[in-house]
Protein backbone atom coordinates (compact mmCIF):
# COMPACT_ATOMS: atom_id res chain seq x y z
CA UNK A 1 0.00 0.00 0.00
CA UNK A 2 1.43 3.36 -1.03
CA UNK A 3 0.67 6.29 1.26
CA UNK A 4 0.84 9.58 -0.62
CA UNK A 5 2.49 12.52 1.08
CA UNK A 6 -0.16 15.22 1.50
CA UNK A 7 1.19 18.04 3.66
CA UNK A 8 -2.19 19.70 4.12
CA UNK A 9 -3.92 16.41 5.05
CA UNK A 10 -1.15 15.31 7.41
CA UNK A 11 -1.30 18.58 9.33
CA UNK A 12 -5.01 19.41 9.25
CA UNK A 13 -7.59 19.10 12.04
CA UNK A 14 -4.99 18.23 14.67
CA UNK A 15 -5.58 18.50 18.41
CA UNK A 16 -2.73 20.15 20.29
CA UNK A 17 -2.02 21.07 23.89
CA UNK A 18 0.80 21.98 26.26
CA UNK A 19 1.87 19.12 28.52
CA UNK A 20 4.52 20.21 31.00
CA UNK A 21 8.03 21.61 30.90
CA UNK A 22 7.19 23.50 27.72
CA UNK A 23 6.44 20.29 25.82
CA UNK A 24 3.75 20.59 23.19
CA UNK A 25 1.66 17.61 22.12
CA UNK A 26 0.16 17.02 18.68
CA UNK A 27 -2.20 14.06 18.51
CA UNK A 28 -2.19 12.19 15.21
CA UNK A 29 -4.35 9.35 13.89
CA UNK A 30 -3.70 7.22 10.82
CA UNK A 31 -6.03 4.76 9.07
CA UNK A 32 -4.01 1.73 7.99
CA UNK A 33 -4.66 -1.83 6.80
CA UNK A 34 -5.00 -4.61 9.33
CA UNK A 35 -3.25 -6.89 6.84
CA UNK A 36 -0.53 -5.25 4.76
CA UNK A 37 -0.92 -8.06 2.21
CA UNK A 38 -4.50 -6.91 1.71
CA UNK A 39 -4.28 -3.09 1.78
CA UNK A 40 -7.83 -2.60 0.55
CA UNK A 41 -9.30 -4.83 3.27
CA UNK A 42 -10.12 -4.22 6.94
CA UNK A 43 -8.71 -0.98 8.36
CA UNK A 44 -7.46 -0.18 11.85
CA UNK A 45 -6.64 3.12 13.50
CA UNK A 46 -3.08 3.82 14.63
CA UNK A 47 -2.38 6.67 17.05
CA UNK A 48 0.80 8.60 17.78
CA UNK A 49 1.65 11.62 19.92
CA UNK A 50 4.02 14.05 18.28
CA UNK A 51 5.94 15.95 20.99
CA UNK A 52 7.70 19.22 20.19
CA UNK A 53 9.26 21.95 22.28
CA UNK A 54 6.61 24.63 22.93
CA UNK A 55 7.72 28.25 22.74
CA UNK A 56 5.65 30.89 24.56
CA UNK A 57 2.74 28.48 24.82
CA UNK A 58 2.64 27.83 21.07
CA UNK A 59 2.75 24.32 19.59
CA UNK A 60 4.32 24.35 16.14
CA UNK A 61 2.54 21.62 14.17
CA UNK A 62 4.96 22.03 11.27
CA UNK A 63 8.23 21.86 13.17
CA UNK A 64 11.22 21.33 10.89
CA UNK A 65 13.19 19.46 13.53
CA UNK A 66 14.18 15.91 12.51
CA UNK A 67 11.93 13.17 13.84
CA UNK A 68 12.88 10.51 16.35
CA UNK A 69 10.31 7.72 16.51
CA UNK A 70 9.99 5.88 19.83
CA UNK A 71 9.06 2.20 19.72
CA UNK A 72 7.74 0.85 23.01
CA UNK A 73 8.64 -2.28 24.90
CA UNK A 74 6.24 -5.13 25.42
CA UNK A 75 4.81 -6.40 23.19
CA UNK A 76 1.34 -5.00 23.69
CA UNK A 77 1.91 -1.86 25.73
CA UNK A 78 0.86 1.69 24.94
CA UNK A 79 2.96 4.78 25.58
CA UNK A 80 2.09 6.69 28.76
CA UNK A 81 3.01 10.22 27.75
CA UNK A 82 3.34 11.41 31.35
CA UNK A 83 5.88 8.67 32.12
CA UNK A 84 7.99 9.57 29.11
CA UNK A 85 8.04 13.36 29.21
CA UNK A 86 11.48 13.39 30.88
CA UNK A 87 12.85 11.19 28.09
CA UNK A 88 11.27 13.46 25.50
CA UNK A 89 12.85 16.51 27.12
CA UNK A 90 16.34 15.01 26.87
CA UNK A 91 15.80 14.09 23.22
CA UNK A 92 14.38 17.51 22.37
CA UNK A 93 17.44 19.18 23.90
CA UNK A 94 19.54 17.49 21.22
CA UNK A 95 17.46 19.03 18.43
CA UNK A 96 14.82 16.40 17.62
CA UNK A 97 11.07 16.31 17.76
CA UNK A 98 9.63 12.98 18.90
CA UNK A 99 6.85 10.68 17.79
CA UNK A 100 5.49 8.28 20.44
CA UNK A 101 3.61 5.46 18.80
CA UNK A 102 0.85 3.39 20.36
CA UNK A 103 1.69 0.38 18.22
CA UNK A 104 -1.24 -1.39 16.62
CA UNK A 105 -3.53 -3.06 19.12
CA UNK A 106 -2.50 -0.88 22.08
CA UNK A 107 -3.63 2.35 23.67
CA UNK A 108 -5.63 4.41 21.18
CA UNK A 109 -4.62 2.23 18.20
CA UNK A 110 -7.73 0.01 17.78
CA UNK A 111 -6.86 -1.79 21.02
CA UNK A 112 -7.02 -5.56 21.27
CA UNK A 113 -9.64 -6.33 23.89
CA UNK A 114 -12.43 -8.78 24.53
CA UNK A 115 -14.94 -6.17 23.36
CA UNK A 116 -13.37 -6.28 19.90
CA UNK A 117 -14.04 -9.99 19.47
CA UNK A 118 -17.65 -10.42 20.52
CA UNK A 119 -19.34 -13.18 18.50
CA UNK A 120 -16.00 -14.16 16.93
CA UNK A 121 -14.76 -17.73 16.87
CA UNK A 122 -11.39 -18.72 18.32
CA UNK A 123 -10.12 -19.24 14.77
CA UNK A 124 -11.25 -15.75 13.71
CA UNK A 125 -9.62 -14.14 16.74
CA UNK A 126 -6.36 -16.02 16.12
CA UNK A 127 -6.37 -14.98 12.46
CA UNK A 128 -6.84 -11.34 13.46
CA UNK A 129 -4.01 -11.47 16.01
CA UNK A 130 -1.50 -12.81 13.50
CA UNK A 131 -1.18 -9.24 12.21
CA UNK A 132 0.27 -7.68 15.38
CA UNK A 133 3.94 -8.60 15.25
CA UNK A 134 6.98 -6.49 14.37
CA UNK A 135 6.64 -6.83 10.60
CA UNK A 136 3.18 -5.25 10.64
CA UNK A 137 4.25 -2.59 13.13
CA UNK A 138 7.18 -1.60 10.92
CA UNK A 139 4.94 -1.30 7.86
CA UNK A 140 2.67 0.98 9.90
CA UNK A 141 5.71 3.11 10.71
CA UNK A 142 6.64 3.29 7.05
CA UNK A 143 3.18 4.53 6.11
CA UNK A 144 3.30 7.15 8.87
CA UNK A 145 6.77 8.29 7.81
CA UNK A 146 5.66 8.72 4.20
CA UNK A 147 2.54 10.58 5.29
CA UNK A 148 4.38 13.02 7.56
CA UNK A 149 7.67 13.48 5.73
CA UNK A 150 7.32 12.17 2.19
CA UNK A 151 8.34 8.86 0.60
CA UNK A 152 12.02 9.78 0.14
CA UNK A 153 12.51 10.89 3.75
CA UNK A 154 14.25 9.17 6.63
CA UNK A 155 14.06 9.43 10.39
CA UNK A 156 15.68 8.21 13.61
CA UNK A 157 14.52 5.37 15.87
CA UNK A 158 14.69 4.80 19.61
CA UNK A 159 13.68 1.22 20.48
CA UNK A 160 13.21 0.14 24.09
CA UNK A 161 13.16 -3.63 24.75
CA UNK A 162 10.62 -5.07 22.28
CA UNK A 163 11.07 -1.83 20.39
CA UNK A 164 14.51 -3.24 19.62
CA UNK A 165 12.88 -6.23 17.88
CA UNK A 166 10.86 -3.81 15.79
CA UNK A 167 13.95 -1.72 15.06
CA UNK A 168 15.88 -4.74 13.78
CA UNK A 169 12.92 -5.69 11.59
CA UNK A 170 12.93 -2.11 10.32
CA UNK A 171 16.65 -2.36 9.54
CA UNK A 172 15.96 -5.61 7.71
CA UNK A 173 13.07 -4.38 5.58
CA UNK A 174 13.52 -0.64 5.06
CA UNK A 175 17.07 0.45 5.94
CA UNK A 176 16.96 3.43 3.58
CA UNK A 177 14.18 4.95 5.68
CA UNK A 178 16.43 5.13 8.75
CA UNK A 179 18.97 7.79 9.55
CA UNK A 180 20.15 6.23 12.83
CA UNK A 181 18.92 3.75 15.43
CA UNK A 182 19.25 3.83 19.21
CA UNK A 183 18.43 0.76 21.30
CA UNK A 184 17.98 0.42 25.06
CA UNK A 185 17.78 -3.15 26.33
CA UNK A 186 16.74 -4.09 22.82
CA UNK A 187 19.40 -6.45 21.47
CA UNK A 188 17.13 -9.48 21.54
CA UNK A 189 17.89 -12.78 19.87
CA UNK A 190 17.57 -13.18 16.10
CA UNK A 191 16.88 -16.91 16.43
CA UNK A 192 13.85 -18.58 14.83
CA UNK A 193 12.33 -19.94 18.06
CA UNK A 194 11.95 -18.76 21.66
CA UNK A 195 13.39 -21.93 23.19
CA UNK A 196 16.90 -20.58 23.67
CA UNK A 197 15.51 -17.34 25.09
CA UNK A 198 13.65 -19.11 27.87
CA UNK A 199 16.50 -21.45 28.72
CA UNK A 200 18.60 -18.35 29.41
CA UNK A 201 15.69 -16.57 31.07
CA UNK A 202 15.28 -19.38 33.60
CA UNK A 203 18.98 -19.15 34.49
CA UNK A 204 18.65 -15.39 35.04
CA UNK A 205 15.52 -15.79 37.12
CA UNK A 206 17.17 -18.42 39.33
CA UNK A 207 19.98 -15.99 40.07
CA UNK A 208 17.53 -13.20 40.96
CA UNK A 209 15.64 -15.55 43.30
CA UNK A 210 18.89 -16.40 45.05
CA UNK A 211 19.55 -12.69 45.48
CA UNK A 212 16.03 -12.16 46.82
CA UNK A 213 16.18 -14.93 49.40
CA UNK A 214 19.70 -13.92 50.39
CA UNK A 215 18.47 -10.42 51.17
CA UNK A 216 15.21 -11.56 52.81
CA UNK A 217 15.87 -15.08 54.17
CA UNK A 218 12.74 -15.14 56.34
CA UNK A 219 10.63 -14.71 53.22
CA UNK A 220 11.33 -18.35 52.33
CA UNK A 221 8.95 -19.48 55.09
CA UNK A 222 6.51 -16.65 54.41
CA UNK A 223 6.25 -17.52 50.72
CA UNK A 224 5.76 -21.20 51.49
CA UNK A 225 2.93 -20.36 53.88
CA UNK A 226 1.27 -18.00 51.40
CA UNK A 227 1.45 -20.47 48.53
CA UNK A 228 0.22 -23.32 50.72
CA UNK A 229 -2.80 -21.15 51.58
CA UNK A 230 -3.44 -20.43 47.89
CA UNK A 231 -3.10 -24.09 46.97
CA UNK A 232 -5.76 -25.09 49.51
CA UNK A 233 -8.15 -22.16 48.96
CA UNK A 234 -10.18 -20.65 46.15
CA UNK A 235 -8.96 -17.05 46.22
CA UNK A 236 -10.72 -14.62 43.89
CA UNK A 237 -9.27 -11.24 42.95
CA UNK A 238 -11.41 -8.09 42.76
CA UNK A 239 -11.87 -8.35 38.98
CA UNK A 240 -12.85 -12.01 39.11
CA UNK A 241 -9.47 -13.51 38.40
CA UNK A 242 -7.99 -16.35 40.45
CA UNK A 243 -4.96 -15.98 42.69
CA UNK A 244 -3.34 -19.38 42.36
CA UNK A 245 0.16 -20.43 43.43
CA UNK A 246 1.37 -19.96 39.86
CA UNK A 247 -0.09 -16.49 39.59
CA UNK A 248 1.55 -15.53 42.88
CA UNK A 249 4.89 -16.75 41.52
CA UNK A 250 4.39 -14.57 38.44
CA UNK A 251 4.99 -11.54 40.65
CA UNK A 252 8.68 -12.37 40.21
CA UNK A 253 8.67 -10.56 36.88
CA UNK A 254 9.36 -7.49 39.03
CA UNK A 255 12.75 -8.91 40.02
CA UNK A 256 14.15 -7.50 36.79
CA UNK A 257 13.34 -3.88 37.53
CA UNK A 258 14.77 -1.30 39.90
CA UNK A 259 13.70 -1.96 43.51
CA UNK A 260 11.66 -4.96 42.33
CA UNK A 261 13.05 -7.34 44.93
CA UNK A 262 12.08 -4.90 47.67
CA UNK A 263 8.58 -4.41 46.29
CA UNK A 264 7.97 -8.15 46.28
CA UNK A 265 9.22 -8.38 49.86
CA UNK A 266 6.68 -5.78 50.92
CA UNK A 267 3.86 -7.79 49.33
CA UNK A 268 5.10 -11.00 50.95
CA UNK A 269 5.32 -9.29 54.33
CA UNK A 270 1.79 -7.88 53.99
CA UNK A 271 0.33 -11.21 52.85
CA UNK A 272 2.00 -13.04 55.75
CA UNK A 273 0.66 -10.44 58.17
CA UNK A 274 -2.84 -10.87 56.72
CA UNK A 275 -2.69 -14.60 57.37
CA UNK A 276 -1.62 -13.89 60.94
CA UNK A 277 -4.45 -11.42 61.52
CA UNK A 278 -7.33 -12.80 59.47
CA UNK A 279 -6.44 -16.30 58.32
CA UNK A 280 -6.98 -15.05 54.76
CA UNK A 281 -5.68 -12.39 52.40
CA UNK A 282 -7.14 -8.90 52.71
CA UNK A 283 -8.80 -6.88 49.97
CA UNK A 284 -5.81 -4.51 50.08
CA UNK A 285 -3.40 -7.34 49.34
CA UNK A 286 -5.54 -8.83 46.57
CA UNK A 287 -5.97 -5.44 44.96
CA UNK A 288 -2.22 -4.78 45.19
CA UNK A 289 -1.39 -8.10 43.51
CA UNK A 290 -3.91 -7.44 40.74
CA UNK A 291 -2.46 -3.98 40.11
CA UNK A 292 1.06 -5.44 39.76
CA UNK A 293 -0.06 -7.78 36.97
CA UNK A 294 -1.17 -6.04 33.81
CA UNK A 295 -1.82 -8.76 31.24
CA UNK A 296 -5.56 -8.36 31.83
CA UNK A 297 -5.35 -4.86 30.39
CA UNK A 298 -2.61 -5.67 27.86
CA UNK A 299 -3.64 -9.04 26.39
CA UNK A 300 -1.28 -8.88 23.39
CA UNK A 301 1.57 -9.33 25.86
CA UNK A 302 0.21 -12.70 26.94
CA UNK A 303 -1.00 -13.89 23.56
CA UNK A 304 2.00 -12.95 21.39
CA UNK A 305 4.89 -12.75 23.82
CA UNK A 306 6.42 -15.98 22.59
CA UNK A 307 5.34 -15.49 18.98
CA UNK A 308 7.54 -12.39 18.68
CA UNK A 309 10.51 -14.78 18.45
CA UNK A 310 8.97 -17.23 15.98
CA UNK A 311 9.99 -17.51 12.34
CA UNK A 312 8.68 -20.66 10.66
CA UNK A 313 8.21 -22.43 14.00
CA UNK A 314 5.55 -22.74 16.68
CA UNK A 315 6.28 -21.53 20.20
CA UNK A 316 4.49 -24.47 21.87
CA UNK A 317 4.47 -22.65 25.24
CA UNK A 318 8.27 -22.41 25.39
CA UNK A 319 8.44 -20.87 28.87
CA UNK A 320 6.23 -23.61 30.31
CA UNK A 321 8.47 -26.26 28.79
CA UNK A 322 11.66 -24.55 30.03
CA UNK A 323 10.42 -24.16 33.60
CA UNK A 324 9.36 -27.81 33.77
CA UNK A 325 13.04 -28.72 33.73
CA UNK A 326 13.38 -27.07 37.14
CA UNK A 327 10.41 -28.42 39.09
CA UNK A 328 12.61 -28.74 42.16
CA UNK A 329 12.72 -24.93 42.33
CA UNK A 330 9.42 -23.73 40.85
CA UNK A 331 6.78 -26.47 41.32
CA UNK A 332 5.08 -26.10 44.69
CA UNK A 333 4.21 -29.78 45.24
CA UNK A 334 7.80 -30.78 44.47
CA UNK A 335 9.31 -28.06 46.67
CA UNK A 336 6.91 -28.83 49.51
CA UNK A 337 7.86 -32.48 49.46
CA UNK A 338 11.60 -31.69 49.65
CA UNK A 339 11.42 -30.25 53.17
CA UNK A 340 10.23 -27.31 55.22
CA UNK A 341 13.29 -25.13 54.61
CA UNK A 342 13.34 -25.27 50.79
CA UNK A 343 12.36 -21.93 49.20
CA UNK A 344 9.87 -21.77 46.35
CA UNK A 345 11.15 -19.65 43.48
CA UNK A 346 9.23 -16.93 41.68
CA UNK A 347 8.86 -16.91 37.90
CA UNK A 348 10.21 -14.18 35.64
CA UNK A 349 9.04 -12.79 32.31
CA UNK A 350 7.15 -15.90 31.25
CA UNK A 351 3.74 -16.76 29.85
CA UNK A 352 1.96 -19.98 30.85
CA UNK A 353 -1.15 -21.73 29.48
CA UNK A 354 -2.99 -21.56 32.81
CA UNK A 355 -2.82 -17.76 32.76
CA UNK A 356 -5.76 -17.93 30.36
CA UNK A 357 -7.78 -19.46 33.20
CA UNK A 358 -6.45 -17.35 36.06
CA UNK A 359 -6.76 -13.89 34.47
CA UNK A 360 -10.38 -12.88 33.96
CA UNK A 361 -9.86 -10.79 30.83
CA UNK A 362 -7.71 -13.48 29.17
CA UNK A 363 -10.34 -16.20 29.48
CA UNK A 364 -12.23 -15.24 26.28
CA UNK A 365 -8.91 -15.40 24.40
CA UNK A 366 -7.86 -18.84 25.66
CA UNK A 367 -8.83 -20.73 22.52
CA UNK A 368 -7.08 -18.25 20.21
CA UNK A 369 -3.96 -18.33 22.41
CA UNK A 370 -3.70 -22.10 22.10
CA UNK A 371 -4.17 -21.90 18.33
CA UNK A 372 -1.37 -19.36 18.03
CA UNK A 373 0.93 -21.38 20.31
CA UNK A 374 0.67 -24.24 17.80
CA UNK A 375 0.95 -22.05 14.67
CA UNK A 376 4.05 -22.85 12.59
CA UNK A 377 3.73 -20.53 9.60
CA UNK A 378 5.04 -17.32 11.17
CA UNK A 379 6.87 -15.26 8.56
CA UNK A 380 10.45 -14.02 8.68
CA UNK A 381 11.11 -11.00 10.85
CA UNK A 382 14.80 -10.45 10.15
CA UNK A 383 17.03 -10.46 7.09
CA UNK A 384 20.33 -11.69 8.52
CA UNK A 385 22.24 -10.87 5.35
CA UNK A 386 20.94 -7.31 5.32
CA UNK A 387 21.67 -6.86 9.02
CA UNK A 388 25.23 -8.13 8.57
CA UNK A 389 25.94 -5.50 5.89
CA UNK A 390 23.98 -2.77 7.65
CA UNK A 391 25.33 0.77 7.21
CA UNK A 392 22.77 2.64 9.33
CA UNK A 393 24.47 3.75 12.57
CA UNK A 394 23.13 1.66 15.46
CA UNK A 395 23.98 2.56 19.06
CA UNK A 396 22.79 0.29 21.86
CA UNK A 397 22.66 0.50 25.64
CA UNK A 398 23.12 -3.04 26.96
CA UNK A 399 22.60 -3.95 30.61
CA UNK A 400 24.87 -6.68 31.89
CA UNK A 401 22.44 -7.74 34.63
CA UNK A 402 19.29 -7.52 32.50
CA UNK A 403 16.88 -10.28 33.62
CA UNK A 404 14.71 -9.92 30.52
CA UNK A 405 17.36 -9.79 27.77
CA UNK A 406 20.21 -12.20 28.37
CA UNK A 407 23.59 -10.52 28.00
CA UNK A 408 25.16 -13.43 26.13
CA UNK A 409 22.34 -13.54 23.59
CA UNK A 410 22.56 -9.76 23.25
CA UNK A 411 26.22 -10.04 22.32
CA UNK A 412 25.44 -12.67 19.69
CA UNK A 413 22.91 -10.27 18.18
CA UNK A 414 25.33 -7.35 18.35
CA UNK A 415 27.92 -9.37 16.44
CA UNK A 416 25.33 -10.04 13.73
CA UNK A 417 24.57 -6.39 12.96
CA UNK A 418 26.95 -4.20 11.01
CA UNK A 419 27.84 -0.65 12.10
CA UNK A 420 26.73 -1.19 15.71
CA UNK A 421 28.34 0.17 18.86
CA UNK A 422 27.36 -0.47 22.47
CA UNK A 423 27.35 1.19 25.83
CA UNK A 424 27.55 -1.74 28.28
CA UNK A 425 26.85 -1.15 31.96
CA UNK A 426 26.01 -3.09 35.13
CA UNK A 427 24.71 0.02 36.88
CA UNK A 428 21.17 -0.29 35.53
CA UNK A 429 18.55 -2.94 34.99
CA UNK A 430 16.24 -3.22 31.99
CA UNK A 431 14.45 0.06 32.73
CA UNK A 432 17.55 2.24 32.66
CA UNK A 433 16.04 4.56 30.05
CA UNK A 434 13.08 5.40 32.29
CA UNK A 435 15.10 5.54 35.48
CA UNK A 436 17.90 7.79 34.21
CA UNK A 437 17.19 9.08 30.70
CA UNK A 438 19.74 11.87 30.88
CA UNK A 439 22.60 9.45 31.53
CA UNK A 440 21.53 6.63 29.20
CA UNK A 441 20.66 8.89 26.26
CA UNK A 442 23.68 11.07 26.94
CA UNK A 443 25.96 8.06 26.59
CA UNK A 444 24.23 6.89 23.42
CA UNK A 445 24.39 10.30 21.78
CA UNK A 446 28.04 10.66 22.80
CA UNK A 447 28.95 7.31 21.24
CA UNK A 448 26.93 8.06 18.10
CA UNK A 449 29.02 11.17 17.44
CA UNK A 450 32.35 9.32 17.42
CA UNK A 451 34.19 8.92 14.18
CA UNK A 452 33.91 5.42 12.78
CA UNK A 453 36.75 3.53 11.13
Amino acid sequence: MQIAHDQDAAFSNLETYILTDSIGVIERYFELPLDWNDPSGVKIRVFARNLVPAVDGVVNIKSERPYMLYLQGGPGFQVDVLSYKDIAKVIHETGYQTLWLDVRGTGLSTPVSGELFQCKSDEEVAEYLKHFRADSIVRDCEAIRASLLGPESNWSLLGQSYGGCCSMTYLSLFPKSLKEVFLTGGLVTLADTPDGVYEKTVDRVIQRNKTYYSKYPRDAQRVRRIVDHLASSDVTLPNGGRLTPGRWQQLGIDFGSKDGIDRIHQLVLRASNDLDCFGQLSYWLLSAVQSRQDVDTNPIYAILHEAIYCQGHASNWAAHRAIKNHDELFQWNTVKAKGTDVPLYFYGEMIFPDMFDDYSNLRPLKGAAHILAQYEQWGKLYDLEQLAKNTVPVTAATYFDDMYVDFGLAQETAASIGNLEQYITNQYFHGGLRNDPEHILGKLFEIAKRERN
